[in-house]
């Protein structure tokens, strides 16, 4: 299992976020790049669009270094699937949109403070998430990486 420094202090009582609909995750930012995708992911993103996993991979999909991640469009750095800042499969949405903001590389409170609270807008808006709800979206995408990387291993 991936190994992960949690900053229990700043997440342990909750954090408050709402999506704001900004559309700023759904907009690759250089480093942030990719959305990578599972085999699971491009099943259920496959299924929504009434497409079978192999349409939807030739169709939205590249692989890179082994791992399978949505086309990017040069001169366009949103994400295919983003209409009038909202996502358009959201039901269906890969696992790292899913779990956005709460990824095991910015669970430190500098990381939290440089990727997150200083990008994304739902940082203190609306309900107040529990940590149980962190923990577990943390724990799905740590498991989702493990996933992309025994089928990178895979090829």
């Amino acid at each position: 299992m991936l190994k992960t420094k949690i900053d229990l202090k700043l997440f342990e009582k909750g954090i408050k976020f709402e999506c704001q609909g900004s559309g700023k995750c759904c907009t690759s930012h250089g480093e942030f790049g990719f959305v990578f995708l599972t085999l699971s992911d491009r099943k259920r993103m496959a299924k929504h669009l009434e497409l079978t996993t192999s349409q939807f991979t030739k169709r939205f999909c590249q692989r890179t270094n082994g791992f399978w991640h949505l086309i990017e469009t040069p001169n366009n750095p949103d994400c295919h699937f983003l209409k009038n800042k909202k996502c358009s499969i959201y039901e269906a949405r890969p696992t790292q949109c899913r779990t956005w903001p709460f990824w095991p590389e910015v669970m430190s409170a500098k990381a939290w403070k440089k990727e997150v609270v200083n990008f994304c807008p739902g940082v203190g808006k609306g309900s107040l998430i529990k940590f149980e709800k962190i923990n577990k979206d943390m724990q799905e995408q740590i498991a989702s990486e493990q996933e992309l990387a025994r089928e990178a291993q895979e090829i």
